[in-house]
């Protein structure tokens, strides 16, 4: 499985709104702006929960 950060798209290039993502288990969420303060663990089922909300808002 990848271990690497991934910024998201939708992310604007002047340093707002800035999240990123590590895929595994559970899926790791930090604001890529403030990496030294950590980042949020979801379990799995929470994060398939989410996307599966942002794709039906969309």
């Amino acid at each position: 499985m990848n271990q690497q950060w991934h910024k998201s798209s939708y992310s604007d290039g002047r340093g707002g709104n800035c999240v990123e993502v590590k895929e595994g288990l559970p899926t790791a969420v930090r604001d890529s702006q403030n990496r030294e303060l950590g980042h949020l663990d979801v379990p799995a089922h929470e994060w398939a929960a989410l996307l599966t909300s942002v794709r039906t808002i969309r």
